[in-house]
């Protein structure tokens, strides 16, 4: 195998595959980068035991000045390969795999030889048989990943809570994922319906690495959906990730129907009162911050006390607050990460008690977008 190629082109392209390799794998070959030339294109797989990706480089491709003389492959260890291409001196790089897997790399006046494996003892990537394709824009499924993985569980205990949980029906995808102490839900209608509903359940880590992949010069991304495995397409590029087995809890019955108190502000400045009551509250071992609402004097007040370093107490800028009188506690970093979710939109939270759980819901979509936090006893 034998190619010259546009250096700033393979690093991108090289960046995207090595979020699937894993350096703790107990696979050594998977430690590797899969490099294939056929005659027209370049294509580069990595894998791990949740996540594969596979990218193509075309001959077409202007900008990558792609030159393939000799077709082949090779798996070379990902880490290494990655740090030489990065400090090669020259904008073209030449790769030249000889007897034995040896590999050469030479850019300008350096060069580089490292010991190549077989490719292909490389595993295959899984099979995605699908009669379904749904194909979804770029920045909405990114949004919609980024707003609900804050609250996928990191706890190995319950696997199943590790994932988002994906339902299509008709025209709507919606998601939710929970750690059993907040939960974040997110609705978004389809180009088309759908004839076959799905429900699936995708690890939260697998989505974030895809949500990093898709910049603004991503349009679309279709996905398709098999009996263990997800692939989604974008930018001549493949991934895949493995579905997680199990029932997923029924979230529906948390989300609260009724409220007693309700509170409306923009999202924004709540969510610099709560970083400043927080300051203290990671100080002291509890890590908890208070909400006291007096809804006749449309009045909202938070407050933080750490035995340890002092108190902090602070009106809340608020548009509206109507219903009962509340004083309730939770943890200051479930609510920042919800509040960070919506951006620059105003809010609008509902209460039931001090010891049920609360939502947050923006005053324009409230029926697609819903966070939810549990409350910390405090007594």
């Amino acid at each position: 195998m034998k190619f010259t190629i546009a250096r700033n082109t393979f690093i991108k392209k090289l960046n995207a595959v090595q979020r699937a390799i894993s350096s703790k794998t107990t696979i050594p070959i998977l430690t590797g980068l899969k490099i294939e030339a056929e005659e027209d294109r370049l294509i580069l797989t990595g894998s791990n035991t949740d996540i594969s990706i596979e990218t193509t480089i075309s001959t077409n491709d202007e900008e990558a000045h792609l030159n393939i003389e000799s077709t082949g492959a090779v798996v070379l260890t990902a880490r290494f390969f990655g740090d030489i291409v990065k400090k090669l001196p020259d904008n073209t790089m030449l790769l030249e795999v000889k007897d034995g897997f040896q590999t050469t790399i030479t850019s300008g006046a350096s060069e580089f030889k490292i010991n190549g494996l077989d490719a292909n003892n490389f595993p295959h990537l899984p099979e995605v048989d699908s009669q379904t394709t749904i194909t979804l824009k770029a920045d909405v499924f990114s949004e919609m990943i980024n707003e609900t993985v804050i609250a996928v569980s990191n706890q190995e205990s319950r696997p199943i809570l590790t994932g988002i949980h994906f339902t299509i029906e008709g025209n709507k995808l919606s998601a939710v994922a929970t750690d059993s102490h907040r939960l974040s839900q997110r609705v978004i209608n389809l180009p088309e319906p759908i004839k076959i509903p799905e429900d699936i359940i995708i690890p939260g880590k697998s989505l974030l690495e895809l949500s990093r992949m898709l910049d603004d010069e991503i349009d679309t991304i279709t996905l398709q959906i098999s009996e263990n495995q997800a692939l989604f397409t974008f930018d001549e590029t493949l991934f895949y990730s493995r579905l997680l087995e199990g029932l997923y809890p029924d979230t529906s019955r948390l989300i609260p129907k009724e409220s007693s108190t309700e509170m409306e502000f923009e999202a924004p400045e709540l969510l610099a009162s709560i970083e400043r009551a927080s300051l203290l509250s990671h100080a002291g071992r509890n890590n908890v911050v208070k909400l006291t609402i007096n809804a006749a004097n449309k009045q909202a007040i938070i407050s933080g006390d750490s035995p340890e370093v002092g108190n902090v107490e602070e009106e809340v800028v608020t548009k509206d607050i109507v219903g009962e009188d509340l004083e309730i506690s939770f943890n200051p970093d479930y609510l920042k990460d919800a509040l960070r979710s919506f951006g620059h939109t105003s809010i609008k939270m509902a209460f039931t008690s001090a010891l049920r759980p609360f939502t947050l819901v923006p005053t324009e979509d409230q029926e697609n977008f819903i966070q939810l936090i549990t409350p910390v006893r405090t007594f």
